[in-house]
Parts: structure tokens; C-alpha cells; sequence
């Protein structure tokens, strides 16, 4: 048997699948792609988290893209970040090409054009489904997380959580947590000192200061109602097609606190909302994060402790995350062991940085006796990458070379129009853009101070009469006076007037 028809066995046979599947691509050996040697991803094992990476211009966005569409094709629901807006084009048929049929013919799958249900997401001003979260809902740990707090600082927050639980004040926003935190050390320092003990004002100065930093990222548009329901993401359409959630954070790119805010939001919501699914033949929701290193770039080492403990237990819930970035040293370690299928695009080696990034990545991906792994990844074309991913026994499966299908849709952004009419029949948009604000700690203490201040002011306005009985106290006492004005006196004052006047 040759090399070819070798390796034609050892990828088919480490494919095989007896559920459901999605079909990335066929397997390429010596710059040849091998018709009908597919390279294909269980539905079974797509929770186990992935990772798709590569230098910029190498195809991980259209892989993401073909990933979003088979897995809607199944009735698996998707959401993605996109922060480079180049990808609502899944709610419009690619247009096809020529060498889009000579890639299919290759590999040895019919190309089909589709388009797919789309619902476009807004994290700030941009149009879309308005997502919210409640400060409350976050609770103190996550928060003071976000914050980077101190052990200290992670304290007050709590007794704040605690004396708005108590007093039945709701916090929805970041105006009612600043509320709070003001009053604390200010005109309820009496209630809060006797009820929960001293707080100090350099500490609550440097929580205030933290706040302000999130609302500078445009947090503030972020907490409030009507909190966005993640069940709302799990949608199937009238074909039995999954929605493609896309989250524009075109505008947000210079602001990672928000976007890691918002994530570890979401994430910490869904595991609390979505029930254990077990060893289910396909996931409920998969979760397609991209430029991944805006997440872990700048978070603090109580942030990274809890994504990583996230990444570790959501899979149970049926929940895949699927990280988007350049190099997979972008990823912490923690986080890289629990993934289970890896998308690997050429990596480029222009310095000594490089050469060592792509030998760390090679010491990622199972040995195989076909490919030299770390010339493999620097020899990849565009739309080629280097496959690794688990059986449905959870074993890893052949490494694999794959000439990469192309996404169905297409392969370019929506005009102002089409984007316009994918929102304008959103159901999702009637029920989350209207803006809420009722009733909340903000204008309850608010309204605690202008009373309290009210009946101060009452007080000052009032008589002094305190002094006028100490007056009329001393009056009484002095004995001269006493002598003038009793009955006696005066009646042998008008005994003397009576004499003279005769």
C-alpha cells in the first residue's frame, strides 16, 4: 500500500463517526488534497471548547464563518463576536465563484449557496438587540472581580450587596451602586456603622474610582433593564435552523474591561440558568469568541481564576466555547488543556518570537508519522489549517492537514439596507430596546436625604424657646424683683398714694 492510500486509511478510519457530524474539509498530504479523505467534527464532542487560530489574513474568520453555518444547518444554535464586522454576511447567499467550485471539487463536497437566520446584538449605541444585565444580577464576587478589587475593597462591596438586600433597595445600575457606596460614608454612616460596622472613605473613594474606569468603557450603557434573557439565544427558526447570534463590537475594540465584563457576565448567566445536560448527541449553544486575547490580555488574576473555572464546568450544561485568535500562546495554559478541538492556520516565523511560538504550537497537537508539524504550520496556505479534534469517545483523532470548505453565505459584510432589515424584523428588538428605569436605590436614597435634610432644616426654623424659660427662670429667682411684684408690696404702695392724695 502507498503513503497516499496509507494515509487516505489512517484519516478515514480516525473520522468515523456513527452520530451526526460536521464535515470541515478534506485532509491534504504533500501539497495534495485527497478527494474524499474528510476531516469530520462530531456533534457529540463540539462542547469540549475549541480554539481556532492563525496569523491575520490566513482564513480564521471564514472558518468560524463555516463553523457558525454547519452548526445552524444542524439546529444548533451559535453566537459570535464580531469585532471586525465582517461577519453578517451569514444573513445573505455567497454569491458563488469559480474557484470556490474548483476548492469543493477537491475536496468532494457539493457547494451550495444559503443564507441563514441572523440576529444582530449591540453591546453600546450601535443598532441591534440591546443587551443588559442588572448590577444586582452580577452579585458582589463577579463584580468585584471585574473591578480587580482588594481583599478589603471586595468586603464593602458585599456589605453594600447586603444593606441593599436588607432596606429593599434595588441595584440595577451603576448610578444606584455609586448611590450607595456615597451614602455609606456620608449621610448613612450612623445606619451603616451600627448595623454593619465602619467603612472607610479612602476605600469607598477607590471602588468609586474603579466604577468611573468601567463607565469610561461604556459600562454604563451596559447595566441597567430589561436584562437580556440567555435563553433568548437558543433559538431555532420555522426551518429547524439555529439563529446566528452576531454581537457587533466594531466600536468597542479599545475596550477590553467592558468586553471581558460582559462576557464573564454572560457566561457566569448561562451556567446558572441552563440545566445539566449530561452526554447529549449534540450541544445546546456554542459560543464563538473572537481576537480572544482582548479577554485575557489585561485580566486580573481573580478574573482569569474564575473564566477558567467557567470554561471547566460549562460544558456540562451543553455549552462550547470556541476561541478566535492569532497564536494559541494567547490563550493562558489552563484554559488551552480543556479544549478539545484546534483549528490551526499558518503561523508566520519573522523573529526568534516566532520560531518559538510555533514550536510551543507544534508541542500542542498529536505526533503524526505523515506531517512534520512545525514545517506544516508555516507551509499552510490560505484556507488551510492544521486539524486536531476528539472522537466520540474522546480520544484525539488523526492529525490532519485540511483543505477547508467554504462558507455557504457570503463572504462580506451587509449594506446599511440589508442590515436595517435583518433588525427592523427582529422580535428580539421590540422586546429589549425600549429602556427601563424604574424606581431603584438611586432615587430611593435620594429621596431618604432630601427628607432627612427637610426635617433639619424644619428644626433650625424653629423658636428658641429654651433660652426665653431660662429667662423667665431667672425672673422668678432674683429676690429684688420678688419683693417688687408681690401682693403686699404693692398694696402698701397704694396705701401711701391714698394719704398723699388727701
Amino acid at each position: 500500500m502507498s503513503n497516499k492510500d496509507q494515509f487516505f486509511q489512517h484519516i478515514t478510519e480516525g473520522y468515523r463517526t456513527k452520530g451526526d457530524f460536521i464535515t470541515m474539509g478534506a485532509a491534504i498530504l504533500d501539497g495534495e488534497t485527497l478527494t474524499d479523505a474528510f476531516v469530520k467534527i462530531p456533534l457529540k464532542t463540539l462542547n469540549r471548547h475549541g480554539l481556532i487560530a492563525g496569523a491575520t489574513g490566513t482564513g480564521k474568520t471564514k472558518t468560524l464563518q463555516v463553523l457558525a453555518e454547519n452548526l445552524s444547518e444542524k439546529g444548533i444554535p451559535v453566537m459570535l463576536m464580531d469585532l471586525k464586522g465582517d461577519l453578517s454576511g451569514l444573513a445573505q447567499p455567497s454569491p458563488g465563484h469559480e474557484k470556490i467550485d474548483e476548492r469543493h471539487e477537491k475536496i468532494g463536497l457539493p457547494f451550495e449557496s444559503k443564507k441563514f437566520p441572523v440576529e444582530i446584538l449591540s453591546l453600546s449605541e450601535q443598532d441591534g438587540v440591546k443587551l443588559r444585565a442588572t448590577v444586582s444580577e452580577f452579585g458582589p464576587t463577579l463584580l468585584s472581580r471585574i473591578l480587580d478589587l482588594t481583599e478589603t475593597q471586595e468586603g464593602i462591596v458585599a456589605v453594600v450587596f447586603k444593606y441593599c438586600d436588607d432596606n429593599k433597595l434595588p441595584l440595577l445600575d451603576l448610578k444606584d451602586f455609586k448611590k450607595v457606596l456615597q451614602y455609606a460614608t456620608d449621610g448613612g454612616k450612623a445606619e451603616f456603622t451600627k448595623d454593619y460596622g465602619r467603612i472607610s472613605t479612602s476605600s469607598t473613594g477607590a471602588i468609586l474610582r474603579k466604577i468611573i474606569e468601567l463607565e469610561q468603557q461604556g459600562a454604563d450603557l451596559f447595566f441597567g433593564e430589561k436584562s437580556f434573557e440567555v435563553n433568548d439565544l437558543t433559538r431555532i427558526d420555522e426551518n429547524g435552523k439555529g439563529y446566528i447570534n452576531i454581537l457587533r463590537l466594531t466600536d468597542i475594540q479599545d475596550r477590553p474591561k467592558l468586553f471581558s465584563t460582559f462576557m464573564l457576565s454572560l457566561l457566569a448567566e448561562i451556567y446558572d440558568t441552563f440545566p445539566e445536560q449530561g452526554d447529549a448527541d449534540q450541544p445546546e449553544l456554542i459560543l464563538f469568541i473572537d481576537e480572544a486575547h482582548l479577554i485575557f490580555k489585561e485580566a486580573s488574576k481573580a478574573l482569569l481564576d474564575q473564566i477558567e473555572s467557567i470554561v471547566k464546568l460549562i460544558r456540562s450544561k451543553g455549552i462550547g466555547l470556541y476561541f478566535v485568535t492569532q497564536n494559541p500562546t494567547d490563550v493562558p495554559n489552563d484554559v488551552l488543556s480543556q479544549l478539545g478541538l484546534k483549528v490551526q492556520h499558518a503561523l508566520r516565523a519573522f523573529t526568534a518570537r516566532d520560531r518559538k511560538a510555533i514550536k510551543l504550537t507544534a508541542e500542542n497537537y498529536p505526533e503524526s508519522e505523515f506531517y512534520d508539524t512545525k514545517e506544516v504550520l508555516t507551509s499552510l496556505g490560505i484556507g488551510e489549517a492544521l486539524i486536531s479534534a476528539l472522537d466520540e469517545k474522546g480520544r484525539p483523532t488523526p492529525l490532519a492537514a485540511t483543505m477547508l470548505r467554504a462558507p455557504m453565505s457570503r463572504m462580506d459584510i451587509l449594506s446599511e439596507s440589508e442590515l436595517n432589515e435583518v433588525i427592523d424584523r427582529s422580535s428580539l428588538v421590540k422586546k429589549y430596546n425600549d429602556i427601563i428605569d424604574r424606581e431603584s436605590a438611586y432615587e430611593i436614597l435620594n429621596e431618604k436625604i432630601e427628607k432627612a435634610e427637610a426635617i433639619a432644616e424644619r428644626e433650625k426654623r424653629k423658636p428658641k424657646t429654651k433660652s426665653t424659660s431660662r429667662s423667665r427662670t431667672s425672673t422668678r429667682q432674683n429676690p429684688v424683683i420678688k419683693v417688687l411684684t408681690s401682693a403686699t408690696f404693692i398694696r402698701g404702695v397704694l396705701g401711701v398714694l391714698k394719704k398723699v392724695i388727701r
